[in-house]
């Protein structure tokens, strides 16, 4: 590792990146309440956009902030952490701006995509520079305040998103032009570069392409079932194309010298299951976020600055149960408190499945299993992080993060299509929103599981472990007390 510097304002520096993360945790949840509007503005005479087309203004970013966000972790490991983090936030910030001047859904989705790109280069840098910066001994912790800080953006974003919907729902992009402007400027000052595998090949971009393409088309047939059916030619045709494109990656990724994804990396057990729990998480806490706002706006009749305002009852849950859990349980395995973390989401949904009612009843319906949810997000999003990162070397942490946050988004995804395959045309149907509780509850105890498969395995005549490189509860623990 090359370091031009090093850093002399570690707080600082550590404000800046964890700011622009927040950032875009922020705008990838900001939107959810905007739809309502940005559907009544697009409408075209008695042709209002559908849910499924809405959906994309979400599954667009999504997908290519997938796709890109691992080749993107290796080209800032090779060309520098700096460069790629500066590039990605100015273009994450002009875009921010052209959203908001879009005059129509796909125009919307377009944009939207490019601003991924920009997220996609500035994260991965952004947790790559800030582990960087750290002491060994913090690492652990910084990669749980990084996760932290999306975790409270995801939720915040919601109620911010109700805010300024109140001037236009343009607002909820417009937000981000003098943030990212002024992060943009301090990082140019404060932040130093850190290079890794300046000699490495380029990474296979190619092969991010069709991942992108495989996720897309995956989503794309989700989305569409219920217009097109499910025994459809075009459904069908979605579904190939997406199989074939994953077979196309696959190949690509074992001729390429330096792949999207590097087996290596999932050697890790703690970090291959992690992933797997990540993915889960992410599409059941994704899923009940987009159903308690639909249901709220659309069968409670809610404002967007009262739907807001209701998803603000999650945030205090999330670091009150995060910091908690890392004083009392710091010394447990992550995967116990992030199967824990599944088990308290689903929880939630239960509650709201069970207390489901057509009359408006907030305070004893959505704010009791909304604060619920709050807290298992509390325990699963930065422990998650946490557990998939804080073992991997220093030169792949760019990478490592990009494949963690691939998890995140492509389950976020996945779970906000299988909730549109489901709703169909909305939530006018409360057994069908049933239904839609059961699933997000199933897919968080799914998480669980697979958190738990991330212990290692003893042998019983030696008590060595399988697949070593797992973390072990005391260091883990040493790097949650720096919080």
């Amino acid at each position: 590792m090359e370091t031009t510097s090093q850093p002399r304002h570690t707080t600082a520096v550590t404000a800046i990146l964890i700011g622009a993360a927040f950032l875009a945790g922020l705008d990838l949840f900001i939107v959810n309440v905007a739809f309502d509007d940005i559907g009544r503005d697009f409408s075209r005479g008695a042709h209002a956009p559908s849910l499924g087309a809405l959906s994309w203004i979400l599954n667009g970013y999504a997908v290519v902030f997938a796709a890109l966000l691992i080749p993107a972790g290796r080209l800032t490991d090779r060309y520098g952490s700096k460069g790629g983090f500066i590039a990605g936030l100015s273009l994450f910030t002009a875009a921010s701006l052209a959203c908001g001047y879009a005059d129509g859904v796909w125009v919307l989705v377009a944009l939207r995509a490019l601003q991924a790109v920009g997220a996609a280069a500035m994260t991965p840098a952004s947790l790559g520079l800030l582990l960087a910066a750290l002491p060994p001994e913090g690492r652990a912790a910084g990669a749980r305040i990084w996760a932290l800080s999306g975790a409270i953006a995801a939720a915040l974003g919601p109620a911010a998103g109700g805010i300024l919907v109140q001037l236009s729902w343009h607002w909820a992009f417009w937000i981000n032009v003098p943030i990212g402007a002024a992060l943009v400027v301090a990082a140019v000052r404060l932040v130093p570069d850190v290079r890794h595998n300046q000699g490495a090949p380029r990474p296979d971009l190619l092969g991010a392409l069709t991942l992108a393409l495989s996720v897309g088309a995956l989503v794309l047939g989700i989305v569409q079932s219920n217009d097109w059916g499910w025994s459809s030619a075009r459904t069908g045709s979605a579904f190939v194309v997406a199989a074939v494109a994953l077979l196309a990656f696959l190949g690509l990724s074992r001729r390429h010298p330096s792949p999207v994804i590097d087996p290596a990396l999932f050697r890790v057990r703690s970090f291959t299951w992690g992933n797997i729990a990540t993915l889960l998480f992410n599409g059941s806490f994704g899923a009940a976020l987009l159903l308690a706002i639909l249901w709220m706006q659309q069968a409670w009749g809610f404002s967007a600055l009262q739907t807001g305002f209701a998803i603000a009852a999650g945030p205090p849950a999330v670091p009150v149960a995060s910091i908690l859990a890392a004083r009392l349980f710091g010394h447990l395995h992550p995967s116990r408190l992030i199967a824990a973390g599944g088990v308290v989401l689903a929880l939630g949904a239960v509650w709201l499945l069970a207390a489901l009612s057509t009359q408006p009843s907030y305070w004893t319906t959505v704010f009791p299993g909304w604060l619920v949810i709050g807290a298992g997000v509390g325990l699963g999003f930065p422990n998650l992080v946490a557990a998939a990162t804080a073992t991997l070397p220093p030169a792949q942490s760019a990478t490592g993060s990009g494949i963690n946050n691939m998890a995140r988004q492509v389950g976020m995804v996945l779970g906000v299509s299988i909730l549109v395959s489901i709703l169909g045309t909305g939530v006018a149907d409360p057994d069908t929103v049933r239904w839609a509780w059961v699933f997000i509850a199933a897919t968080a105890l799914a998480s669980s599981v697979a958190a738990l498969a991330m212990t290692a395995t003893r042998t019983p005549a030696t008590g060595a472990v399988l697949d070593g490189d797992l973390p072990d509860a005391g260091s883990l623990a040493a790097g949650y007390s720096h919080i």
